[in-house]
């Protein structure tokens, strides 16, 4: 009587409301332990105690229930518990019951009886499939994803999966060795973007390079995003019969973005941010940093000059390109977490695409910008000849470091002043071999490239580099050894100048301010039509005027005649500080809706 006194049979006791969310919110997926509602099912069953001494057994009295009115609890069960069961004894066929399970409960034939948007069970029993995807087709043993046509045994029946092969494209490419990005964790990034739907998210690498059709404007052996989706016929009957079919589908997510399934358009699963890391651990696009710098002639990927364009995805028309040019001694990959944050935008990733040049950074600034000009050009010529793209002829240029001084080259219009600025003997009056010739008017006569409507200069040496003026510049030029080609034209200079001892500039000659052709850049106005946007690194709390990164002096990033201009407190390399990163993102957003005015 004393006890009974003390505490009813059923009563309640305080608690935190965040122990009240942790009951509730602890599942399969995250721990141990199946969600709410399948431990409630089983309590309702007198299943809960089986369960943890038998839980095969229990699945099966679970599975030989289905056609009740309780259908949906069930199905959501079944398909927590057979993830759960398949992870702890590794058994790949109940990862796959696990998906069929889900798949049937997300899409039962009659809809009224499908999940409403605010089910709690909705996003679980989504992620429930994927895993049961990803892991059900996973090579024993092994990080790969076997995505070939089989049969399989399942603990009901059987499994007769199909391959539809018109995904397995990647830009001209084939695609193999499958792995799933859940597999990973990320380092390098602030944060980390999901686009939560429905398949598993796996990576891809591309196959051999010299496949017929391949796009030149994807790196070869590249790692690429996919999406693997298995549609189930039927999937309810299945099993009631034993007997399943399913067709694997293979989607590249920047261009299907959802899937069809009845009468629902699902969102496909994607996760941006490791899909990015992934693709550069080990790529060799870091190798090529300082190699690219030292040695003029050093190609990347086979290819057959030292400027190399390329895109992160295939080109997709009704998106504007936006190309990312680096510094020195760097390469495309220092571009990853403003690539990252981009990529996870929904606003940004639907408008833009994006494009990365790469190119050997000791050269002189006149002939990397050169092969900028005109990879552009012949990208913009053979991806859209008859110019039906209006997107295409928008394109936002933006570079860091040396990467600005290229990118201006796209927008300036020099005549002969580069030339001027260096011989006396008019150039049509010069006597050179007509290879050089050819070179020289290449990349010292410029126009304006019209297809470039927006520029950004990032932490940009307009004035020059007083690193490029001291003892470090001496030893920087040093390091570097010219293309073959142009130290062949040492001679025809010196012929044409008469002067001794000339020497072909490196790009750290380029640098310096008492330079004639840095001069002649800065003194050339950006093209009319073309927005230009300056972002100023400043280190320090100090006037910035008076202030520099550590590499360029505010008084050299700083100039006239731009749209807006930012200084962000950071040393020399700020792409991945977040103030930099936010106003690339603002200008972006405005270069977008001035696109689609015009587009219209």
């Amino acid at each position: 009587m004393l006890v009974s006194a003390c505490a009813t049979p059923v009563g309640v006791k305080r608690t935190t409301e965040q122990e009240v969310y942790r009951q509730l919110s602890v599942n399969a997926l995250s721990g141990d332990q199946p969600s709410f509602f399948s431990r409630q099912f089983l309590e309702r069953l007198s299943l809960a105690d089986h369960y943890g001494k038998d839980p095969k057994a229990v699945l099966a009295e679970l599975h030989a229930g289905l056609g009740h009115p309780d259908e949906g609890d069930r199905l959501f069960a079944l398909a927590e518990l057979s993830l759960m069961y398949a992870r702890k004894k590794n058994d790949q066929p109940y990862f796959l019951a696990a998906a069929l399970y889900a798949y049937s409960f997300l899409f039962p034939n009659d809809t009224s009886r499908a999940p409403l948007p605010y089910d709690p069970r909705l996003l679980l029993a989504v992620v429930v499939y994927n895993r049961g995807i990803s892991n059900g087709l996973r090579v024993p043993e092994s990080t790969e994803i076997n995505l070939s046509p089989r049969r399989f045994t399942l603990p009901f029946g059987f499994l007769d999966l199909s391959v539809d092969s018109s995904g397995f494209s990647y830009g001209g490419y084939r695609l193999v060795n499958f792995v799933s990005v859940d597999d990973f964790e990320i380092r390098g990034f602030r944060n980390r973007y999901r686009k939560v739907g429905i398949g598993a998210a796996l990576s891809a690498h591309l196959e051999g390079t010299e496949s017929k059709g391949a796009s030149e404007w994807i790196p070869p052996q590249a790692k690429v995003p996919v999406t693997a989706f298995v549609r189930f016929e039927q999937p309810r009957q299945a099993l009631d019969g034993g007997e399943s079919k399913g067709t694997l589908e293979l989607y590249d997510v920047d261009e299907i973005p959802a899937v069809s399934i009845g009468e629902y358009s699902v969102p496909l699963d994607f996760d941006p941010s490791i899909s990015l890391a992934y693709r550069l651990e080990g790529a060799p696009v870091w190798d090529f940093e300082i190699a690219g710098f030292r040695k003029g002639d050093f190609l990347f990927s086979g290819k057959k000059h030292e400027g190399n364009l390329f895109f992160l995805n295939p080109y997709r028309p009704g998106k504007i390109p936006v190309v990312l040019v680096h510094g020195t001694a760097s390469s495309p990959a220092r571009w990853a977490e403003m690539a990252n944050e981009f990529l996870g935008d929904p606003v940004i990733a639907s408008r833009y695409q994006f494009w990365v040049f790469l190119y050997n950074s000791g050269n002189p600034v006149a002939l990397s910008a050169m092969y900028l000009r005109e990879g552009l050009e012949k990208a913009v010529r053979e991806l859209d000849p008859l110019g039906k793209d209006p997107f295409l002829h928008q394109i936002v240029v933006i570079g860091h470091s040396q990467g600005g001084l290229l990118t201006k080259m796209t927008v300036v219009e020099s005549g002969s002043r580069f030339w001027d600025a260096r011989f006396k003997v008019p150039f049509e009056q010069a006597k050179l071999p007509a290879e050089t010739r050819d070179l020289l008017r290449r990349g010292m006569f410029v126009e304006p490239l019209p297809f470039v409507k927006r520029v950004v200069f990032i932490a940009t040496p307009h004035r020059g580099s007083f690193l490029a003026e001291n003892f470090l510049g001496k030893i920087a030029r040093k390091l570097v050894s010219l293309p073959g080609a142009l130290t062949t034209m040492k001679k025809q200079f010196t012929t044409l100048t008469g002067e001794s001892g000339l020497r072909i500039p490196t790009s750290i000659d380029n640098m310096d301010w008492s330079n004639p052709f840095l001069r002649t850049l800065e003194s050339l106005p950006i093209a009319e039509g073309v927005k230009a946007h300056s972002i100023i690194a400043v280190k320090g709390d100090g006037p910035p005027e008076k202030g520099n990164d550590g590499v360029v002096r505010y008084s050299s990033a700083h100039i006239q005649g731009v749209e807006s201009g930012l200084v962000v407190r950071s040393a020399h390399s700020c792409q991945s500080n977040p103030r930099t990163i936010e106003e690339v993102r603002r200008i972006l957003y405005e270069h977008a809706e001035c696109s689609n005015i015009l587009s219209q």
